[in-house]
């Protein structure tokens, strides 16, 4: 039978993972709720016969899961209220903004024995899984680090302007909302990261988020992680993750491409066809389906989203992490 789902926050991933949710038997969402009039609105424009409720208590009454698309802070209010009710909870990505916080949320969740993952977007990706075969397997040969690129003409971009809260620093920023996904991808390849060094730059208005990224990060055996990231200047969008090896890298572009290089230039392995971005959530909504069932699955747990938080507020303090 399909899995009564709950969608708490309509922007623009809530709204997404609707559409995808309805175009999948295995998900019948009950209801929805968010805060905003008009995000309850577009939602419903873009998702025919979506119920939405009149509190995010009402929207989960009847749900085995509950799926928090609403902004960090106030996941932890509602995951914690889905968990104390038996329902799963599938989270958005960062996990949370404080990291005490977000350590009690994951302690939470683990006691109460509800399933739980959260969403980064590349786990279930064809992309990931053929590079981490890739590595684990050897083909790559002796792994030499990897280096992540990030660069943005405008930070929201122009399809975020909606979700406004991205552009302060107290919860938004790219560092966030993308180096996470690459970070969460780096620790798949290499194990458990460190931050060495960090050196974010920020805007004169200090509410703002972070406009430049440079940090390096190490794994246990002193493999380096690189990460640039900046917004500025006239130019398309960048969004890099390359695993380098010493026979062979691999290059992940926009989330979805992948690419091999052995000393020339990167080819392509497999280009994703059709709309890559539906692709991806739908192997997401797969695993999801086996990690409710109890078994194994490819999503993120919330110990390895509490993980990348930790990196990503070290980075976005400018400090770094005892060896």
């Amino acid at each position: 039978m399909a899995v009564k789902t709950a969608v708490i926050g309509l922007g623009i991933m809530g709204q997404r993972m609707v559409a995808q949710m309805q175009a999948n038997p295995g998900y019948q969402v009950v209801a929805g709720w968010d805060p905003s009039a008009q995000a309850c609105a577009q939602a419903q424009a873009a998702a025919p016969g979506l119920a939405i409720a009149d509190s995010a208590e009402q929207a989960m009454a009847d749900a085995q899961l509950v799926y928090l698309a609403c902004p960090p802070v106030p996941r932890k209010h509602y995951a914690l209220q889905a968990a104390a009710a038996g329902r799963a909870v599938f989270l958005e990505k960062p996990l949370g903004v404080d990291v005490a916080e977000s350590r009690d949320l994951v302690a939470r969740l683990a006691a109460s024995g509800v399933p739980a993952a959260v969403n980064f977007t590349q786990a279930a990706s064809p992309a990931l899984t053929r590079t981490h075969m890739a590595a684990q397997q050897g083909q790559l040969g002796a792994l030499a680090g990897v280096d992540i690129v990030v660069s943005y003409a405008q930070w929201p971009r122009l399809w975020q302007q909606g979700a406004d809260w991205l552009r302060f620093r107290a919860e938004g920023g790219m560092t966030r909302e993308v180096i996470s996904h690459f970070l969460f991808v780096a620790q798949r390849i290499l194990g458990p990261l460190r931050v060495v060094q960090a050196c974010p730059s920020y805007p004169t208005q200090p509410d703002l988020c972070e406009s430049h990224m440079l940090s390096r990060l190490e794994n246990a055996d002193g493999l380096p992680v690189s990460v640039f990231a900046s917004v500025g200047g006239a130019q398309p969008d960048r969004q890099e993750l390359v695993i380098k090896g010493q026979a062979e890298s691999r290059r992940i572009t926009d989330f979805y491409a992948d690419w091999a290089c052995t000393g020339a230039a990167f080819s392509p392995l497999e280009l994703p066809a059709g709309d890559p971005r539906s692709g991806a959530l739908q192997a997401q909504l797969g695993d999801l389906l086996l990690c409710l069932q109890g078994k194994p699955h490819r999503l993120a747990t919330p110990d390895e989203a509490l993980h990348v938080q930790i990196l990503i507020e070290t980075m976005l303090a400018g400090g770094a992490q005892p060896t």
